[in-house]
């Protein structure tokens, strides 16, 4: 029994794992409880009577990716609507937020097999985009026993994970000969992809060049803006394990230096705040918790907290430089997208570990738009630095908004290669040959 079929055959007898997994998951918050029945695949909404168009992304970042190609997707075709599904809470409030009318959104359901079958026997979609790298076996084979035409958008594959893929090369054929077309974002992955068996495989190009820049509230960044006055500012943006205590020594190191120093902390996941207010505890700085509530930093807080959902873009417009997340973590990186700070105009600082986006980051910083540092002192000495210094930010800062602009057109190649799908699933629908 190969892996593909061993997973398959335990998935299909864990119904009651499954359902273990949801209740656990939903005490800890990272469900929804009135809506556990969509991770299930019942739909709680009736299916559009028109040409469906399925976008799935995991989570916030390929949510953000996909937003753009829902735009798109939506003015370019008539009569047609999109189903977008996302695995977590946070990236279901983004899409909330910010789907447009013509889309709507349900949860993914767990890659149980009856599940599967019960989420695509109601939804019938016509076209399946599949966003970055998420590829659930039971799914995908399904998608392909029911014939729907299935492309994998924005692809990427780590070196890490291609080579974990190799090792099951004959399971990952399989599971990727459920797409029709595989368009990745650098020739680098592209050739993992042919190598691993994908059938037709196109380099369009990193879809977060395209990407809308994140929303922010201009009331809430007035407000903030007249708060905090003058004081220094830096940021770490969609920080994990490990950047929150960086981002505390590396404030105490700044203090003497430049005494009204801020420094805020926005949390990949808002709910670890308990545990950031305690390493700021720790380390015996003073911090405020914005929360929902959204309290403002006194004039001696050290650390801001912002544990809130989808305010980053609100704090890469406040502060002039960023220290871009999972670069320097301790579950070993892979790093975050440092594209939605240049689109702000915020300066892009990372760490060594950013392996998931490397083509991304290495071009990024290429043009000046990005600055890499090797460990927590250069980290240091680069804000220090940069705060001392409001022209060398501005430098990098224009350098990065204007890399993001010469990059917006992969949207371009995204779309002129899902054209022809989208012309088949239409004729599909009509009934046409």
């Amino acid at each position: 029994m190969d892996m593909l079929q061993l997973y398959k055959s335990i998935s299909s007898a864990g119904e009651p794992l499954f359902d273990a997994l949801l209740a656990a998951r939903a005490r800890k918050g990272k469900e929804v409880p009135a809506r556990l029945d969509e991770r299930r695949g019942k739909a709680t909404l009736s299916r559009p009577a028109t040409s469906l168009i399925w976008i799935h992304a995991a989570s916030v970042g390929e949510s953000q990716s996909a937003l753009i190609l829902v735009d798109r997707l939506l003015k370019q075709t008539q009569g047609t609507q999109i189903l977008m599904t996302t695995g977590t809470v946070s990236s279901a409030a983004m899409m909330q937020k910010n789907l447009p009318a013509g889309a709507i959104h349900q949860f993914y359901p767990l890659d149980h097999p009856a599940w599967v079958s019960s989420f695509l026997d109601h939804w019938q979609p016509d076209l399946v985009l599949w966003m970055e790298s998420e590829l659930w076996p039971n799914m995908l084979t399904e998608i392909k026993r029911r014939t729907i035409p299935a492309i994998l958008v924005n692809a990427r594959l780590s070196e890490k994970s291609f080579r974990r893929w190799k090792r099951i090369r004959n399971s990952a054929k399989q599971i990727l000969g459920a797409f029709s077309l595989v368009l990745t974002q650098s020739e680098t992955e592209a050739s993992r992809y042919k190598a691993l068996g994908a059938s037709q495989v196109n380099a369009t190009g990193n879809l977060k060049y395209s990407a809308r820049p994140l929303s922010f509230n201009e009331t809430d960044l007035k407000i903030l803006t007249g708060s905090i006055g003058q004081r220094p500012i830096w940021l770490f943006a969609s920080t994990h394990k490990g950047e929150e205590s960086m981002a505390c020594r590396i404030h105490q190191s700044l203090k003497s230096r430049f005494p009204d120093l801020l420094t805020v902390l926005v949390p990949r996941h808002p709910d670890r705040r308990d545990e950031l207010a305690n390493i700021c505890r720790q380390n015996h700085l003073s911090f405020v918790l914005r929360g929902e509530s959204k309290k403002m930093p006194a004039h001696e807080t050290d650390i801001y907290i912002a544990d809130t959902f989808g305010e980053l873009g609100l704090f890469y417009r406040l502060a002039p430089l960023a220290c871009i997340g999972r670069s320097f973590s301790d579950d070993g990186g892979g790093g975050h997208n440092p594209i939605e700070a240049a689109q702000l105009h915020c300066a892009a600082l990372y760490g060594p570990n950013v392996q998931f986006q490397k083509d991304l980051y290495k071009e990024m910083s290429a043009s000046g738009g990005a600055l890499p540092l090797g460990n927590e002192r250069e980290l240091a000495e680069m804000v220090n630095d940069m705060l001392a210094d409001p022209k060398k930010t501005e430098a990098m800062q224009k350098a990065g908004f204007e890399f993001t602009q010469t990059k917006a057109k992969v949207i371009d190649s995204v779309i002129g290669a899902i054209t022809p799908f989208m012309d088949f699933a239409s004729r599909k629908t009509r009934g046409a040959p």
